[in-house]
């Protein structure tokens, strides 16, 4: 019970204490997520990671090889399909991360239909993970600087790393 309330302390209010995010990215984020699914900050990510909280990752296949956090687990978006996490405990921690988080916040909502207890989405997913300077790895877990840009609508917020369409 002492780790659930910790981890609640944590994430309450912790996206305005994160400086480094662009405020034009967040206002932009906040307009089109739902906020259905409580949302994480790279920091807390951290945390979270070293809890042993699970990634996955609901982007496409293509966009996870040529990218992702390591250790994620890709699990797609457009035939995400539950037997993809059948193994993982509903009482796990789980984080999910898309591009920016739209679709990963519509899994994380599938996640917490499906009864998982923590679930919660990474805010400006990889785009704010490389944005803040953090690694990432191709296919071949070798640490790359190329992010699958969603579209080049979207790609305007990548401000680090080097986009890939």
């Amino acid at each position: 019970m002492w780790k659930l309330l910790a981890l609640t302390q944590l994430i309450c209010g912790s996206l305005q204490q994160d400086s480094t995010i662009n405020s034009e990215f967040a206002d932009r984020l906040n307009s089109v997520y739902r906020h259905s699914v409580p949302a994480v900050t790279v920091g807390e990510l951290h945390t979270l990671i070293k809890q042993g909280a699970i990634l996955l990752d609901t982007r496409e296949g293509d966009e996870f090889e040529v990218s992702h956090i390591r250790y994620a687990q890709s699990v797609g978006y457009i035939w995400f399909d539950m037997r993809e996490v059948y193994n993982i405990p509903k009482s796990d921690t789980l984080v999910v991360y898309c591009a920016v988080g739209t679709r990963s916040e519509r899994i994380g909502e599938k996640l917490q239909k499906a009864g998982y207890r923590h679930v919660y989405m990474l805010f400006g997913g990889i785009y704010e993970w490389v944005n803040q300077g953090n690694p990432i790895y191709n296919s071949q877990n070798i640490q790359t600087t190329e992010v699958h840009v969603y579209d080049k609508n979207w790609s305007r917020w990548l401000e680090a790393g080097s986009p890939v369409y």
